[in-house]
């Protein structure tokens, strides 16, 4: 049985706020791209409000929204990022989302059971900046392995 499961965070600033007509689609489709996550293999947990959703938690600035989520693995997770209806929606996260020049997405693994906090999650991604790619924060680029398969791995 696995100790570890991935976290992941995602952030981004939005172009206009979330009740103009800009971001409509955008939100009109959280609802049902967020249920699909929850159903989907894999899935552990993922930070929400009272709402259901997570684009009240502005920890940067007003106009930045974060997303983060915890699955059972990397798989899982690539499964419902890039195999799932979510694609639709990423592909046009231009239409609602300004450019990045830096990294605004990192993937780190959590003792079963932890569910991180923002705080945690940003500190993650700062350390992804700030560093480069290692086994305490990555992206889908340049995966690490949970500490526990690294263990096995060296055994």
């Amino acid at each position: 049985m696995p100790s570890y499961q991935l976290a992941q965070l995602n952030i981004g600033t939005i172009k206009a706020p979330l009740d103009s007509p800009l971001m409509a689609d955008f939100t009109n489709n959280l609802d049902r791209i967020n249920a699909l996550a929850e159903v989907s293999d894999g899935f552990v947990w993922r930070l929400k409000d009272d709402t259901g959703n997570a684009t009240d938690y502005r920890p940067l600035d007003p106009l930045t929204i974060v997303n983060m989520s915890v699955w059972r693995d990397l798989d899982a997770l690539m499964q419902y990022v890039y195999k799932s209806e979510h694609v639709a929606i990423m592909r046009r996260r231009r239409e609602w989302f300004e450019r990045m020049d830096t990294a605004f997405m990192v993937l780190w693994w959590v003792p079963v059971g932890h569910e991180p906090t923002v705080a945690e999650a940003l500190e993650r991604l700062e350390y992804l900046r700030a560093n480069g790619e290692s086994s305490a924060a990555f992206s889908f680029r340049k995966p690490f392995a949970a500490p526990d398969q690294q263990l096995v791995a060296e055994a």
